[in-house]
């Protein structure tokens, strides 16, 4: 259904795509007009995302602002794209940080070459949004792919000093998931071919099969596979760490933010949907690789002596608690998980920001450097205030809000599990408050530095009022969350 009468989300889609092109047609030199023209196609992106929530119909469980077209019909495939109460936020997140990502490089990304990156940035944008709006399982792999070779290509070019490592790891894992994911994809068009005697891959369409038991338990475990290796889910983490360390700080934005947020809405929209029985007899075991998860990613972080690295295990503990949520399989966990995926994008980008303005003046992600930040940069020091306190869970902020109903509805269906899952919140209080006593309290190390200039302050200042206003009315959110998300609960219930 589209509401509007008219292809915003096809617009949405394939805007930055345009822009990619346009900014890569720009001589060398032009490096202010390639800025101004990526900014203000990723900006005209967002302003379409916030027309998407202006026009959606809350209380409404179904696809709305669909847009279909006939691909090749002989096979079953459309090109269809719509979105629900789950993925509208996570579009809209990716928009944001999407612009959030184009003003961060400003300043921390050479010049040099900088056509080309922000090509690549906005061809990964167009990737990303088709991700979470396809619903043609191909079309939804297409885009999958099309979002891993431009964020090959950014951190091996633009990254760290280990930035061809960091890469290349990200590239095999994620390859590998999305090759079982591809097989997974035509096998579970053959069943629906074998059903009915037509092909298809639309999503809705599938999700109606009735698959038997020993197919289902195989198509979901190379389902699982490729979501898990992207969340990432122990012991398919592996690549987190030097990508997120070695990515340049917009990219480390995109991939904390918005990229890990894919195999979350991977399991959420297909694997539990699709494959209900599997899901609910894997379930306990995936939980498990979560609370480890929560808890490992805790524990290293707390001995951690690099910046990024630090925040990057953190993120490794969030979005396993995330994971915890949605195995739990009722309408609170869910509904908890998909408003703590959008939270978790939105302080890890504002930490990731701050830590990378920091890494920027002292030439140094080792926390040892630092300290008594707080005198020569308050402002600084107080957003970072701000994005720290958003991360371990403060009453009035959105990971709160998220994290209370994620684990009421843990406790709901496994209590010991909650327990666990809280005690990672614990940690997380420790580790992030250890971290920003270390650099901005204490003994002033020697070496000027500034505090955060205007564009850093219009940057990262939008993303810790968010976190204040959904903390403060989360309903803005879970009004149009819940009822998608109950759809999902009941299909499963009614296996």
């Amino acid at each position: 259904m589209n509401q509007m009468g008219f292809p915003l989300l096809t617009l949405v889609v394939w805007l930055p795509l345009l822009g990619a092109v346009l900014v890569y047609g720009f001589r060398r030199e032009q490096v202010k007009a390639v800025k101004a023209w990526a900014l203000a196609f990723t900006g005209l992106t967002f302003v379409g995302t916030l027309l998407l929530w202006g026009f959606f119909r809350s209380g409404e469980a179904g696809y709305q602002f669909v847009d279909r077209a006939a691909w090749i019909p002989q096979f079953g495939l459309e090109y269809a794209l719509g979105v629900d109460g789950i993925s509208l936020f996570l579009v809209i997140l990716a928009a944001l940080l999407f612009v959030v990502a184009v003003l961060t490089s400003w300043r921390l990304v050479p010049a040099e070459g900088l056509r080309g990156y922000f090509a690549l940035l906005l061809f990964m944008e167009t990737g990303v949004l088709g991700v979470f709006t396809a619903l043609d399982m191909v079309l939804f792999y297409v885009f999958w792919e099309v979002m891993l070779v431009p964020a090959y290509f950014l951190i091996g070019r633009w990254g760290g000093e280990k930035r061809v490592r960091a890469a290349t790891k990200f590239f095999i894992y994620t390859m590998a998931g999305s090759a079982l994911m591809l097989v997974a994809i035509l096998a579970l068009g053959y069943v629906g071919y074998s059903a009915s005697g037509a092909w298809t891959f639309n999503v809705a369409e599938l999700a109606g099969l009735r698959i038997p038991w020993y197919t289902q338990l195989a198509l979901f475990g190379a389902f699982a596979l490729a979501f898990a290796v992207k969340a990432p889910i122990v012991p398919f983490h592996t690549w987190l760490p030097d990508a997120y360390a070695e990515a340049p700080t917009p990219v480390t934005i995109l991939l904390a933010g918005i990229l890990g947020k894919m195999g979350v809405y991977g399991f959420i929209r297909f694997a539990i949907p699709l494959f209900r029985d599997a899901a609910v007899y894997f379930g306990p075991t995936i939980q498990i690789l979560a609370v480890v998860g929560v808890l490992y990613g805790s524990l290293i972080a707390l001995v951690q002596t690099d910046l990024k690295r630090l925040v990057a295990y953190s993120s490794l503990a969030h979005v396993s608690l995330i994971v915890l949520g949605l195995f739990a399989v009722n309408a609170q966990s869910m509904s908890g998980a998909v408003f703590q995926s959008v939270s978790h994008g939105i302080y890890i980008a504002a930490l990731f920001a701050l830590l990378g303005a920091l890494e920027a003046r002292k030439g140094t992600r080792d926390i040892a450097a630092f300290g008594g930040v707080w005198k020569a940069a308050p402002v600084m020091g107080f957003f970072l205030l701000m994005a720290v306190l958003a991360s371990v869970g403060l009453p009035g902020l959105n990971a709160f809000a998220g994290e209370f109903v994620l684990l009421l509805g843990v406790f709901r269906a496994q209590k010991a599990l909650a327990v666990l899952g809280a005690l990672g919140m614990i940690f997380g209080a420790w580790y992030m408050l250890t971290l920003f006593q270390r650099v901005m309290q204490g003994t002033a190390k020697p070496g000027p530095l500034a505090d955060l200039t205007g564009l850093e302050k219009v940057t990262v200042a939008p993303l810790l009022l968010l976190a204040l206003v959904f903390g403060v009315q989360p309903n803005l959110l879970y009004r149009i969350i819940v009822p998608a998300v109950e759809a999902v609960v009941k299909a499963v219930a009614s296996r």
